[in-house]
């Protein structure tokens, strides 16, 4: 929950597979908002916010990653790993601690510690034929 100078914020992502409609946002904000009150869960005021991660959303997670194998993603890294902190590629594989991309015809093994900020690339051409 992240606090304003006098509101909290409280964001809530939800997902699934078949993808999040604005009415899915606003059923479970609503019910969300119930909830809040009738456990009195926030002390003082606040914003709730509800979303979905969206089609360039952040992976946390090594299964975060699993999930997504075959799709473009973009990494920074808090070291370099080839002499590269940024890697923009294909997600192939995540084989222990390690995530394998596919970078303009090249492998790169990036160890998963080192891994700062990793996205989802979103593919707008296929967004726009949907």
């Amino acid at each position: 929950m992240a606090q304003g100078p006098q509101t909290q914020l409280l964001r809530i992502f939800i997902d699934h597979e078949a993808g999040i409609t604005v009415d899915d946002c606003e059923t479970v904000s609503r019910q969300v908002a119930d909830v809040l009150e009738v456990e009195q869960a926030v002390a003082g005021e606040y914003t709730l916010e509800v979303s979905s991660p969206g089609v360039d959303r952040r992976l946390f997670t090594l299964a975060h990653h699993q999930d997504f194998i075959g799709s473009p993603v973009s990494l920074r890294l808090r070291a370099p790993v080839e002499g590269r902190r940024r890697f923009k590629g294909e997600l192939l594989e995540v084989d222990g601690e390690e995530i394998l991309l596919a970078v303009d015809g090249e492998r790169f093994r990036i160890p998963f510690h080192l891994v700062e900020k990793s996205k989802l690339v979103p593919d707008w051409a296929e967004i726009r034929n949907r």
